[in-house]
């Protein structure tokens, strides 16, 4: 018997990745969101860097519509060389 779902679809669901700052990471992580969340606005994209300004967490919202479309998007978030978390 397969578990209940803990979310119900559609939903806006934020993704916190992390990685060093440096630059194109924003714009790699915005083509990897886009690519499974089509309708995803990069501009809408909150960045904050660590207080010592060697690290960059960003903020993705995205408007998820399965739990299969989040699973692939945080397996390729997650397997990108230039992302150390994603929460």
């Amino acid at each position: 018997m397969d578990a209940p779902e803990l979310l119900e679809f559609p939903t806006d669901f934020p993704l916190k990745i992390m990685g060093e700052a440096q630059d194109g990471f924003a714009q790699a992580i915005a083509i990897v969101v886009c690519h499974h969340a089509p309708d995803f606005d990069p501009a809408t994209m909150e960045m904050r860097a660590s207080s010592n300004g060697k690290y960059l967490s960003l903020t993705c919202t995205v408007r998820a519509t399965s739990r299969a479309q989040l699973d692939d998007l945080y397996r390729d978030l997650t397997s990108h060389p230039m992302v150390k978390v994603v929460l």
